[in-house]
């Protein structure tokens, strides 16, 4: 073994709940292991970024990581952690999710076939797909009683005071489904341990009980802590919704802008997390930013850290540019350079006004652009702060005899008027 992924796990936070034997399992000798990840969106979000890095962590400690797409389970809906029943969703959803997901975690693990210990997508449908209901209850179901699974948490929540909704029998029968996966790996693929978030514990020991019960086998388990925030608020998403790993769908500027925002004692927790940064590196970014938090030092370091490995460095980089254009100096160039959406992630949250592009190919004088359209109250107004020099288009100075034209849209499109340092308005043309 390269590392001791356990202790490895352990002195970063990331350990919860390890059944007995495990560790010594994986100090002994290269060993299968998988989490599954349930197709329920055509990306993950970054609270799947925990279970991606455990098994990165898994692999880089020279053992065998099988990431499990749940295109079976993922029809049924995984009622751990929940309170009401999640939607079902329909088969080509479905297909388009898995593909998704597969894409998404190819990026994260080295699936190179020649290496002893590459990395394996397996989709539980392809088992699944062929067992009648009739031998999965014959085969499955009656190596579990109803006691046992009534016993676990995400069962006991479902049925207790605090849901009014109770649990149907298709979500009861989820456990068993998990279960047999891990069954079906530790027949076929010699899967000994299964991995995942501390509400899946009670889904986990039902697959190793039915490993015990079914095969006389012995499986491992082992489940890290949910991430929270210091505030109480739900980790993983911001005020536009969640952070996903998909630049299409949250680009590398806003995904940035997530762990450069976060607080002092988060940042603290998420560069042991969700960083590969030795002790030694973290220890000594926690002592420089306690001596000047203003400087922000560890929210940054993270940010660098994982934009580079969820998008590129080239992401990261351009990233950086965007946040230092909305309170620094920019041309026209580079507002272009940055691309629609991440233009509008910048400053797409102050205010707009339309104009139509019959307008803007006549031009429009600098003292309209300003007053007609509700950035600055009057003509007046804006007469002064021309002669203050204040009033910039594009992040550029003008003079009183500026025209605002074709030559001046960003992305085709937009216009960012400026008066002073913070004071932004924008012009759309419809």
């Amino acid at each position: 073994m390269n590392t001791n992924f356990v202790e490895e796990l352990r002195w970063r936070g990331m350990l919860h709940d390890i059944m007995p034997g495990t560790e010594e399992l994986l100090t002994k000798e290269v060993t299968t292991g998988y989490i599954g990840f349930d197709p329920t969106a055509e990306s993950l979000h970054i609270g799947s970024l925990i279970p991606i890095i455990i098994l990165m962590h898994f692999q880089k400690a020279g053992h065998k990581p099988l990431a499990l797409v749940g295109g079976a389970t993922g029809m049924i809906g995984d009622p751990s952690g929940k309170s009401n029943e999640r939607n079902l969703l329909d088969e080509e959803t479905l297909n388009r999710n898995v593909a998704g997901l597969k894409r998404t975690l190819e990026r994260f693990l080295d699936f190179d076939g020649d290496a002893e210990n590459a990395a394996e997508l397996v989709n539980n449908y392809d088992w699944m797909k062929d067992i009648s209901l009739i031998d999965f209850v014959r085969d499955v179901g009656k190596h579990l009683t109803v006691n046992y699974m009534m016993a676990k948490d995400s069962v006991k929540k479902r049925l207790g005071s605090e849901s009014n909704v109770g649990m149907s029998f298709t979500e009861f029968t989820y456990q068993l489904f998990q279960g047999y996966d891990f069954y079906h790996l530790y027949k076929n693929k010699n899967c000994l341990l299964q991995m995942g978030g501390s509400d899946q514990w009670g889904n986990i020991t039902t697959g190793t009980e039915l490993v015990r019960r079914k095969a006389q086998g012995k499986a491992y388990a082992l489940t890290c802590p949910l991430i929270t925030k210091a505030d109480g608020t739900k980790f993983g998403k911001s005020e536009g919704g969640n952070v996903w790993l998909d630049k299409e769908l949250t680009s590398p500027y806003k995904f940035y802008q997530f762990w450069f925002n976060a607080s002092d004692e988060d940042a603290e927790n998420y560069i042991k997390k969700f960083t590969f940064l030795d002790k030694e590196i973290i220890d000594a970014l926690i002592a420089e930013h306690k001596e000047a938090p203003h400087m922000r030092i560890l929210q940054k370091r993270v940010g660098e850290e994982v934009t580079c490995m969820v998008h590129s460095r080239e992401d990261y980089e351009n990233a950086l540019k965007a946040s230092g254009i909305l309170f620094g100096k920019a041309t026209a160039e580079e507002l272009n350079a940055l691309g629609e959406q991440t233009f509008l992630d910048v400053f797409g949250g102050v205010p707009q006004a339309e104009v139509s592009r019959d307008a803007i190919e006549a031009g429009i004088d600098i003292v309209a652009a300003f007053a007609e359209n509700g950035f600055l109250k009057s003509n007046g107004e804006v007469r002064r702060a021309l002669k203050e020099n204040s009033i910039s288009i594009n992040k550029e100075k003008v003079k009183d005899d500026f025209v605002v034209g074709t030559k001046d849209l960003i992305a085709d499109k937009y216009v960012l008027l400026q008066r002073g340092k913070k004071n932004y308005f924008l012009l759309k043309v419809v």
